[in-house]
């Protein structure tokens, strides 16, 4: 049976914007680091935060309730050969490491470094209108997919509810030649698409 970590900081309410930016994959040596899984290739707001949020794995299996401490208070955060590494606060020993193993961790969308005016987290576009040069409302973002050179964005055409059949999605690459301006604050974005594309 796996040790529970020492006493953990368990200051701040989860907060109301905190986003899963990765996981606990196991722990890493002897002394309490633990191996991170980003779900995205720049981890930045991984190592921008020192509080990460926690929640169990979902496949915490019924009636074995997978306990985890709900706020790390994180010491350090480094690229390592194989992925990420971290240290937390109260982690001393490898038992304590592999206690938060599957654990989900979250950040507060306020500490994510700035983008600049042409950078955007996928996060932010989640939930965006998608509105054409004719200014017709093709649909909502509801997510986008990495295909390595660009992402593409994911659109539930307008009048449909989420989720909808794949062959009614509408699929537009991320990309200058299709989308012009992204604006944040009225959650919408102008692309160059058409409703019969």
């Amino acid at each position: 049976m796996k040790a529970a970590p020492d006493v953990i900081e368990t200051s701040g309410a989860f907060p109301e914007d905190a986003i899963e930016v990765g996981r606990v994959l196991d722990a890493w040596g002897i002394k309490g680091w633990m191996k991170i899984l980003s779900h995205s290739a720049d981890a930045q707001a991984l190592f921008a935060s020192r509080r990460w949020f926690l929640k169990p794995s979902e496949k915490a299996l019924p009636g074995k309730p997978h306990i985890v401490p709900p706020v790390l208070k994180i010491l350090a955060v480094r690229d390592h050969a194989d992925g990420i590494v971290a240290q937390a606060e109260g982690l001393s020993d490898r038992n304590g490491a592999e206690a938060l193993k599957g654990a989900r961790i979250f950040v507060s969308r306020s500490v994510f470094p700035e983008t600049d005016d042409d950078e955007y987290y996928w996060i932010d576009l989640i939930g965006m209108a998608v509105i054409n040069k004719d200014g017709q409302t093709l649909g909502e973002v509801v997510d986008l997919i990495d295909t390595g050179p660009h992402c593409v964005l994911r659109i539930t055409p307008a009048g449909k509810v989420a989720p909808v059949k794949p062959d009614e999605e509408i699929l537009i690459p991320f990309v200058n030649a299709f989308v012009g301006q992204v604006d944040k604050a009225a959650k919408t974005i102008a692309v160059d698409w058409d409703l019969d594309y």
